[in-house]
């Protein structure tokens, strides 16, 4: 089923000042924000040049997501068959089955720069909508890599091991904190959002409450691409209409789904090695300090 853009994201969620910049506060524009310069308290900050993100295309990547699966036909394949109807109604059926499964735990990879690498590494509950992870960049210049714990909802998102936090809220009289909780930023109608934040997105948006209409798949651009070995288990392959793919195992689960990110040049890669029930704990309001509430706290840890 194909969904408007406008789809990607909880209404509640919108905002029409638009996104916040990699390590700054919301502006109407993704850019610099004015002031001194600061280090983003969290790793993957992308150049100026590759923020940008173009909402129609993300939405367009969420909609040839709900639904993807594939099962092995009998027959001899030729990469490129149009996918069949046996093949449609496992695809229409992928993101409510991880809806069923209750969870997963996840890998996302996203190299936004030469020589650098966003990971996401944790688990989602896919049933509330909520998902943990530790987000490590890693270099190729020998730079040692930055890491982060992140939590997310479809509204918020927390940042921990953030540098310099415990000396800022100390500085203000403020009580100990362990986290900076934000609003999770939207991309914007402008089509400019945070690559971290995006990913965040991506990852609860794997997820369903009922299956597709199979007929859409059937006459839609999906195709099948071949078989493939995903963390040692076996799945096929297929196309989706904008240049997205997705791996499936026998037993109809999503293994992986790789994607292009409008008006950029890397990929972003989540695979889902587990899935099943996961619990998880958000942090609670005496371990966080909001960045709303403290605008001058979170400007100047950057986030």
């Amino acid at each position: 089923m194909e969904t408007s853009s406008a789809d990607l994201l909880d209404p509640d969620c919108r905002r029409p000042d638009g996104p916040v910049p990699l390590g700054g506060r919301a502006r109407p524009s993704l850019r610099a924000v004015q002031g001194p310069a600061r280090a983003p308290a969290y790793p993957g900050g992308m150049p100026r040049g590759s923020r940008r993100l173009l909402l129609p295309a993300l939405g367009l990547v969420v909609a040839l997501l709900t639904g993807c699966s594939g099962s092995a036909g009998a027959a001899p394949r030729t990469p490129g068959d149009h996918v069949t109807t046996a093949e449609a109604a496992v695809l229409a059926g992928l993101l409510h089955g991880n809806f069923r499964s209750g969870g997963a735990d996840f890998e996302e990879t996203a190299p936004y720069a030469e020589g650098s690498v966003l990971t996401l590494t944790g688990s989602v509950d896919f049933v509330r909508s909520v998902g943990s992870a530790r987000a490590t960049t890693t270099y190729r210049n020998g730079q040692p890599p930055d890491s982060r714990t992140i939590f997310f909802t479809t509204k918020d998102i927390w940042f921990g091991d953030v540098p310099n936090l415990a000396q800022e809220l100390a500085a203000a009289g403020l009580p100990a904190a362990t986290y900076v909780r934000r609003p999770l930023a939207p991309v914007a109608a402008d089509g400019q959002g945070q690559l971290i934040d995006v990913l965040a997105q991506l990852v609860l948006n794997l997820s369903a409450r009922s299956s597709d209409d199979p007929q859409s798949f059937e006459k839609g651009n999906y195709t099948w691409q071949g078989s493939r070995s995903i963390n040692g288990r076996p799945a096929s392959v297929y196309s989706l209409a904008g240049g997205a793919r997705v791996a499936v195992g026998a037993d109809k689960q999503l293994l992986q789904y790789v994607t292009p990110l409008p008006d950029q040049t890397f990929q972003v890669t989540m695979t889902l090695p587990q899935h099943g029930r996961r619990s998880i704990d958000l942090p609670g309001d005496t371990r966080t300090v909001s960045a709303t509430d403290h605008p001058d706290i979170a400007a100047k840890v950057g986030v």
